[in-house]
């Protein structure tokens, strides 16, 4: 998730990605994605288990920066809110 384009990005892992990208759209939740307004869903992935998704979020959250954008760009790059594609 981001604030914006090129903004404060966000990697998190969830069972309910409609439910929890609709709590940090309406801020619903305290803490980092409510504190800088990260509301815009840029890029999601799906995998088989949970073990398989926790360790791709590790993975993506140790990337560098340029390389976060990267990967957002390579399936978005008009960075679209994709939150209307998932509901």
């Amino acid at each position: 998730m981001a604030s914006q384009r090129n903004g404060t990005l966000y990697v998190g892992v969830t069972g309910a990605l409609r439910e929890r990208v609709y709590q940090h759209r309406e801020a619903l939740i305290d803490g980092f994605t409510k504190q800088y307004g990260v509301k815009i869903l840029v890029h999601f992935e799906f995998f088989a288990s949970m073990p398989e998704a926790i360790a791709r979020e590790k993975q993506v959250k140790k990337m560098l920066r340029k390389v976060k954008l990267e990967l957002i760009e390579r399936g978005n790059p008009q960075w679209r809110d994709l939150w209307l594609d998932i509901q």
